[in-house]
């Protein structure tokens, strides 16, 4: 494998990592239709956790079965797969070094009444992770909520047994709970805080949603207002994330969210392009289609990164 330019400019930012991690980083960055580009493509299917399984998996009944995933990452060429420890588990031995792998090691469930102390439980360990030969690990914060200071500790845990090992870590960067409202959640400022704070914790590529154009933090408001901090565009909106991760030395990749339509979703791949992203995390959108269909739509994406349309 003979990385590129471009990946070797980003591994130039993780200058504190081991070889074994910056191997583990080059192998997802190398990976399918967009190796070699600086932009990603990862299928994570952890839904089934936080949604349960007929929400996640009834409007496309192949989902149900974990090799599907697998097969679908694989055909569709994405950098890397991402999925709790039991689904990894169901296809270990059949996929075998097909594509790299990201243990995803903890979940929330939609059962739980927690919502101001939104948290997650540990679901695995870094022995499984290296046991089922992973490149990465994934984890989730939930920036404002009452148990974020937990969580922020279990990442420093995890994250330093990781690195010793050499896998990567992907942290999953997410604003709830607290004194954050419903569309602060998705606010530009409160966005760019929990992308900083992932990137203060040591995270080696950083999953956040798409930031709107609201400014929540009254303090924050005022920074935004007089500095004149460009944020009416989806693509401005990008541009600033990638500022908060230490200017652009941090990969980034964008959540797709819940399913919408086709339109959307390469509106969105255009943004995080013309801003500046990684790419994007892609999960229902690509995975509650038929296999066809799923495709389709993650080579088009694929096809935006490579600036091909």
């Amino acid at each position: 494998m003979k990385l590129t330019r471009r990946v070797k400019d980003i591994l130039a930012n993780y200058e504190s990592d081991n070889p074994g991690t910056k191997a583990n980083l080059a192998r997802i960055l190398m990976e399918g239709k967009l190796g070699g580009t600086g932009k990603l493509v990862i299928l994570p299917v952890d839904q089934g956790f936080e949604h349960g399984p007929a929400r996640s998996f009834g409007p496309n009944d192949a989902g149900y079965d974990p090799h599907y995933h697998y097969q679908l990452a694989i055909d569709a060429g994405c950098n890397a797969y991402a999925a709790p420890l039991g689904s990894l588990e169901a296809g270990a031995g059949t996929f075998a070094g097909s594509i790299p792998l990201i243990l995803k090691m903890n979940s929330a469930n939609s059962l739980s009444t927690q919502k101001e102390n939104a948290d997650q439980a540990v679901t695995a360990s870094i022995q499984d992770a290296l046991r089922l030969g992973c490149s990465a690990i994934g984890f989730t914060i939930y920036p404002g909520s009452e148990a974020m200071y937990n969580q922020y500790e279990e990442f420093r845990e995890l994250s330093k047994e990781a690195k010793s090992y050499g896998l990567a870590t992907v942290l999953w960067s997410y604003p709830r709970g607290g004194a954050v409202s419903k569309d602060g959640e998705l606010a530009i400022d409160v966005i760019g805080y929990g992308a900083h704070m992932a990137a203060l914790l040591g995270a080696h590529i950083i999953k956040v949603k798409l930031p709107s154009a609201h400014l929540e933090q009254a303090e924050a408001k005022k920074v935004y207002e007089s500095k004149n901090i460009p944020i009416a565009t989806q693509a401005e909106r990008v541009k600033h994330i990638m500022q908060c991760t230490f200017n652009g030395r941090r990969i980034v990749v964008f959540s797709g969210g819940a399913t919408k339509g086709e339109d959307a979703v390469f509106e969105d791949a255009r943004a995080i392009r013309d801003g500046g992203g990684n790419g994007s995390i892609i999960g229902r959108n690509a995975f509650q289609r038929p296999r066809e269909d799923a495709l389709k739509l993650l080579d088009r994406i694929m096809k935006i990164y490579q600036g091909r349309e």
